[in-house]
């Protein structure tokens, strides 16, 4: 057994080969689950740097070693890797616990004296079957289990099944072990009266398995009468909702497997449209694969010959080689083209250009800093009030904000102020010996939690240590970053280049990230205040949960959300062939949508070798996506399909997408908010044929923090209420970004985080005022 001085987190303790079929369990160390995990929840594991992330159920919890057991099968590559692994070999993370624990577990004292439970476990399913059987021994509830399998050599868990179980019945299908017959003859024998009527003792039924047993289980159980509780663990990809290619229709809704479940009720479950969207990609389908980075396209360029009279302009990859290529973009603007423009700014008396900054930069200030060539001193004067200006000065919509107020806009070209800042932060990154460090602040002994660590959280963490705040940011993926590394694509935002450097700006200032971290499910707001010792919180969890259009066939397979197609693309490196995470894409691809997001959607799936269209329902001049985003797309080939709009996806007989109904749309007369209405034109209907459809229609915050927080309040959307201060209706919790607003943009987050961060100080400062 591994040394336990030497144990670190997500070190593997235990592994035992369970059966000839490369069903493996470990015992892992994962404090954070073993605190608050419970049964029929689920983690994410990441084997290595560069593998999957792999959803599989716990299958039983040690607190007092901090550890979790997890059973898996070899079925990839993934798992494969996994079973390489070795007792002391350290997994990259963990994350969880996730998912809905069992409704078994709401059951109240006097209901579970009316229980009679019955579990129906096949294959790998034995093992997520196992916590939940414990558990109903422990509350001392009659409880009977039969597991399945097609011969002996495929069984396991058989002893530790019997001794938490009243009885345990074994059933293969070729008869070489047990009794000889399918799980669901042994239900049909439990459940009938001797008049061969249905009479079943039980009062629930739980199957775990392939999806064909839960299905003929769930079948003849509700032909008896039988609650069933299914798992559609299966199902999940992400972990955390946020793909949203976990979708399953239950009765008349489609649910999240992450988010809703994994258990639902088995009598209501689609499991013919599941079994559909498990199945692997046919042939129309492809694995996208990049070339070396070492033979991308690199351009060294020369100093152009700059006229100060007019806005000086980055330069750009060629749209047809960049098109090819994940790199980025724009080449930013050389040293004598930022100076020259910064001479152009007129130095307002009252510049509008800083009240409309989100951060309130001093934005005046810095570009006479670069106008003097004194470029650390710019960068000094950004960083008083942002603490991403790399990321800002890329991805920031400055057109609408400090650029839209600019004076010389009004005749003529405003100041490139986002270029500027682009080039300060980029200076200021390469050149490390041309300015000092910022000075670790002085502790001032008060504890601040942050949740989440995308641009808002970010930046309420940066302006709190600045004032000797100690900062711990709880996150839930794998790497830092929140929608700047999992949204945003690596060809507008790179990640090693320009979010690392920032993120690891704010360590420096003592800022404290643990990841992997649910918290609402790997530790609550009521557990950071009361048992961890922090004296206020600040969620800035943003927008993850993805929207659909709730029209027929969008559980088809190959339908999938943006943020899978980008999280998989940008978070797990989907295009690069020396990552495991796969990216499918057919050869013809629409984008619904007309945002910043659909933009990146559409012009990362060209960059994976599709043919992209484009769907939007409106005009051209309507759609909310930045100028320049939409400019970038066409000139890289991107089609766009105006005043157009899907009504149905139809499904081939295997289930997978292959065309798209669509109707053509009519502008009308402007509404109360002064947008244009539209409807639908009679008899327009059309078909579009595609291999897949990318739903970008805008994201809502995930429900698991405010489900676990009492008093919490939300809207009736989903986003927390909090006042212009960030104040929710819990003291000392604050809350800003998109997790209040919905999906918004980089720099708006960023001013919600400083805004809270202002008024947590004030809070704390208050508190500790003596009283009077």
């Amino acid at each position: 057994m591994y040394s336990e001085k030497t144990i670190v987190m997500y070190t593997i303790l235990k592994k035992e080969l369970l059966n000839s079929n490369e069903i493996y369990l470990m015992e892992v160390k994962a404090p954070w689950v073993a605190r608050g995990g419970k049964p029929g929840q689920f983690v994410i594991v990441i084997p290595h740097d560069k593998g999957e992330r792999v959803p599989l159920t716990i299958c039983d919890i040690h607190p007092d070693r901090e550890s979790i057991d997890i059973v898996y099968q070899v079925v990839g590559e993934s798992t494969r890797r996994l079973s390489q692994m070795a007792e002391g070999d350290q997994l990259e993370a963990i994350v969880g616990p996730l998912g809905r624990h069992s409704e078994l577990l709401a059951a109240s004292p006097s209901q579970q004296k009316q229980m009679r439970l019955l579990f129906v476990a096949g294959g790998v399913g034995i093992a997520p079957v196992y916590p939940q059987v414990k558990w109903a021994h422990e509350q001392g509830i009659p409880t009977d289990v039969i597991i399945g399998a097609r011969n002996r050599s495929l069984l396991f868990f058989e002893d530790k099944m019997r001794a938490v179980c009243d009885n345990l019945f074994v059933m293969t299908d070729d008869g070489s072990y047990g009794q000889h017959g399918l799980v669901t003859d042994k239900i049909k024998q439990l459940c009938s009266a001797p008049d061969c009527s249905w009479l079943s003792p039980y009062s629930h039924c739980v199957a775990i398995g392939p999806l064909p047993m839960m299905k003929f289980v769930s079948l003849l159980t509700k032909e008896i009468g039988l609650k069933t509780i299914v798992s559609m663990n299966c199902m999940m990809v992400d972990g955390t909702g946020m793909c949203g290619a976990c979708r399953v229709t239950v009765g008349d809704a489609v649910r999240f497997t992450c988010v809703d479940g994994p258990e639902f009720d088995g009598h209501l479950v689609d499991f013919d449209e599941a079994g559909r969207r498990l199945r692997n990609p046919d042939a129309r389908r492809y694995r996208i694969a990049t070339a070396d980075p070492a033979d991308g396209h690199h351009c060294n360029l020369a100093d152009n010959v700059v006229d100060t009279l007019t806005r000086q302009r980055p330069q750009e990859q060629d749209p047809t080689i960049r098109a090819t290529t994940f790199d980025e973009v724009s080449f930013g603007l050389t040293r004598q083209q930022a100076v020259a423009e910064a001479r152009r700014c007129l130095h307002c008396k009252n510049p509008r250009c800083v009240t409309q900054c989100p951060v309130s930069i001093h934005i005046p200030d810095f570009i006479a800093a670069v106008a003097a060539e004194d470029f650390a001193l710019a960068a000094d004067i950004i960083a008083a009030d942002s603490s991403l200006p790399a990321v800002c000065g890329r991805v920031c919509p400055q057109e609408t904000q400090c650029e839209g107020s600019c004076i010389l806009g009004v005749k003529g070209q405003p100041i490139a102020i986002g270029a500027l800042e682009r080039f300060v932060a980029d200076w200021n990154r390469e050149h490390p010996a041309a300015h000092h460090a910022a000075a670790k602040p002085q502790p001032n002994g008060h504890r601040m939690a942050i949740i989440g660590s995308g641009p808002s959280g970010l930046s309420c963490a940066g302006d709190l240590a600045k004032q000797g705040y100690s900062v711990t940011i709880f996150e839930a993926l794998h790497h830092p970053g929140g929608v700047l590394v999992y949204g945003i694509p690596e060809f507008r935002l790179p990640k090693q280049r320009v979010v690392e450097p920032e993120i690891e700006a704010l360590r420096q200032l003592g800022v404290e990230i643990k990841t992997n971290v649910i918290v609402g499910k790997s530790i609550t707001i009521d557990d950071l205040l009361q048992r961890e010792g922090f004296e206020a919180i600040y969620i800035g969890s943003g927008a993850g949960l993805p929207k659909f259009m709730g029209i027929p066939g969008e559980t088809l397979g190959g339908v999938l959300s943006a943020n899978e197609l980008l999280t998989r693309t940008n978070l797990m490196h989907g295009y690069d062939s020396h990552y495991d995470t796969p990216v499918y894409l057919g050869r013809r691809v629409a984008v619904i949508g007309g945002g910043n997001v659909a933009m990146d959607a559409a012009r990362t799936a060209k960059r994976l070798g599709s043919d992209v269209t484009v769907i939007y329902r409106r005009e051209e001049a309507d759609m909310p996506a930045r100028r320049e985003e939409v400019h970038h797309a066409k000139e890289e080939g991107i089609n766009f399909a105006f005043l157009t709009n899907p009504v149905q996806f139809l499904g081939d007989d295997q289930g997978n997408v292959c065309g798209m109904r669509c109707v053509r749309m009519a502008m009308g007369e402007k509404d109360d908010k002064g947008r244009r209405k539209f409807s639908p034109i009679a008899d327009s209907e059309f078909d579009m044929e595609v291999d897949n459809v990318v739903v970008a229609l805008g994201t809502s915050p995930n429900p698991l923090i405010h489900t676990t927080t009492p008093g919490l309040d939300t809207e009736s959307w989903g986003g927390l209420i909090a006042d212009p201060d960030g104040q929710t209706s819990r003291p000392g919790v604050f809350a800003g970004g998109d997790a209040v607003t919905g999906a918004a943009t980089v720099i708006l987050a960023m001013g919600a985080g400083r805004t809270a961060a202002r008024a947590i100080h004030h809070y704390i400062s208050a508190k500790a005022k003596p009283s009077a």
